[in-house]
Parts: structure tokens; C-alpha cells; sequence
């Protein structure tokens, strides 16, 4: 792509905002949609930011759209309900689903933004807001090989790791197989750091044990903080979202066929803590939660 692009953004919330700020420091020209959802924004203001009040205005302005919500019903809405993206968006602009998508949805929103004149590529994230402010996201990309390398310098802007999944909807695949395995990782691991509580282990040896064997990893050292001093910030990702990424996982299984029944026990740990009344508490958390057991 050229040096220069004008990029609109929907969704300036923990991710989405370090995704702004490093757009502009790229040189790139960005408005965003206003929402009360928004992470406070005056930096982005400051820096040349301009505020939109609609989803059409943002694609009226924009070669580029990049949408960072929720889920597949807030992308299909900031699409398409009246006042959305495909209202203002001209023939030939790009949207980036950088959201956490079910690839059955991704697929058909595809279609209608195509259909629209439009091109469309998912491009999910992993990592955690603090990468995303330093612009060291990890992207991946579902797309046709040549809309990839035409689009990978923008990428640069705000990702360190940026992986071509295969055609649209692969990124969506992909980043639900890896949210699986890491939400998988962290039910185990609460679980068993609550069972080694109530067995009377210190945590510093379950975390020495677990470190220097077959516990060690990613998913430990975002745990750590909250085992060893009460901290969740290690893994800003809440029980809520966490619900939602392994459903839609099972979601996926079972439009393959494939199998899913350790998803099945994962799903009801996360949906036994949302239904307790816990859903905006971080994953960590789930530690404390199991720690009281069945008493």
C-alpha cells in the first residue's frame, strides 16, 4: 500500500485504541466512530484523530476500515444496520476485520461487502493491550495472497507477527484454535492452582514445579502475578469475552464435525463463573473463584 493511507477505526476500546495511536505514528491519516464504548480518546484528538458520529461517515472518509468490536453480532451491525459502513463505503475500500469472529459469519459478511463493492480481509489479534500500545500485536491474516502483501505495510504499523492464514475467514479460524488452547490453558491451570491451595501447597512451589516443567509457558507467567500476589492485570481478558471465544470455538467444532468435548468442559467452567455473577472479573481471577471449591 502506499506511504499514506486514510484509515477509519470502529471499536477504540482496550485494543482498539493502541491499534489508533499506532496508525498515526505510522503517518497514516485516521478517523474513528464515537462511541461511549471508547477508551478516553483525547491523545488520539490531540494527534490528529477526528472523531465520526456514524459508521458511514467513518467509510465516507476512509480508504481503509478497520473494525476491532465484540463479536460477529457487533461487526454484522456496525456493517449493516442503517446508518453502517456498507452506506458510505465506496468501490474499492478495504475492511480489516481485526475482531473475534465466527468464520461462518466472516464468510458472509465477506460476501455482502464484496457484493457492495468492497474487499474484505479478517485479521484477528492476539496478545494483550499493552502490546497493542506498543504496536507489537500478533495479526492473523485471512485473505488472497496478493490483497496480503498489498496490505502488510499498514499491518506493520501496529503488529510485530503478522501470519497468513489462507483465504478470508481462515484468520477467524485460526485465532479461535489459538484462543481454545490459551482459555483452555488457563481453566487447567486455575483449576489446579486451586486444588494445590486447598491442599495446602505453597504457591511458590506449584509455580516453581509447574515453571520448570510441563506447566511452564505464556499462559503461566499471565497467571503468575495473580498467584503470587493477587494481581490480575497479567491477563486483561475477562471471563465474559472468554465465554464468548470458547463458544464460539464450539460453535465452529461443531459446524466441522469435529470433535469437542474438552471445549464442552471448558465452556461450562467460564459459564459457571459468568452465571455467578462474575462475567466482568479477569481470568485470572477464576484462581480465587475455584479456591473456594464446593463449600
Amino acid at each position: 500500500m502506499k506511504a499514506s493511507r486514510r484509515v477509519g477505526l470502529i471499536g477504540v476500546g482496550l485494543m482498539g485504541h493502541g491499534i489508533a495511536a499506532n496508525i498515526l505514528r505510522g503517518g497514516h491519516a485516521l478517523c474513528f466512530l464515537d462511541h461511549p464504548g471508547n477508551q478516553p480518546v483525547e491523545d488520539l484528538l490531540g494527534a490528529g484523530g477526528v472523531a465520526k458520529g456514524s459508521g458511514r461517515e467513518v467509510a465516507e472518509a476512509a480508504e481503509v476500515v478497520i473494525l476491532c468490536v465484540t463479536g460477529s453480532p457487533q461487526v454484522e451491525a456496525v456493517l449493516f444496520e442503517p446508518g453502517g459502513v456498507l452506506e458510505g463505503l465506496a468501490p474499492g475500500t478495504l475492511v480489516i476485520d481485526c475482531s473475534t469472529a465466527l468464520p461462518s459469519s466472516t464468510e458472509r459478511v465477506a460476501a455482502r461487502v464484496e457484493a457492495a463493492g468492497g474487499r474484505f480481509m479478517d485479521a484477528a489479534m492476539t496478545r494483550t493491550p499493552k502490546e497493542a500500545e506498543e504496536g507489537r500485536l500478533n495479526l492473523i491474516v485471512g485473505a488472497p495472497e496478493a490483497l496480503f502483501a498489498e496490505v502488510r505495510p499498514l499491518l506493520e504499523c501496529f503488529a510485530e507477527n503478522i501470519a497468513h492464514a489462507g483465504p478470508v475467514g481462515a484468520g477467524h479460524t485460526l485465532k479461535l484454535l489459538h484462543n481454545f488452547v490459551s482459555l483452555g490453558f488457563t481453566a487447567v491451570l486455575a483449576e489446579a492452582a486451586a486444588a494445590s491451595r486447598r491442599a495446602g501447597i505453597d504457591d511458590a512451589a506449584l509455580l516453581d514445579v509447574l515453571g520448570k516443567g510441563g506447566g511452564g509457558g505464556v499462559v503461566l507467567e499471565r497467571l503468575r502475578p495473580y498467584i503470587e500476589a493477587g494481581d490480575p492485570s497479567g491477563f486483561r481478558f475477562s471471563v465474559a469475552n472468554a465465554l464468548k471465544d470458547i463458544g464460539y470455538y464450539r460453535t465452529m467444532t461443531e459446524d466441522l464435525t469435529a470433535e469437542g468435548g474438552v471445549a464442552e468442559a471448558v465452556l461450562a467452567l467460564y459459564r459457571q463463573a459468568s452465571d455467578a455473577g462474575h462475567a466482568d472479573k479477569s481470568v485470572p481471577e477464576l484462581v480465587g473463584l475455584l479456591e473456594r471449591g464446593r463449600d
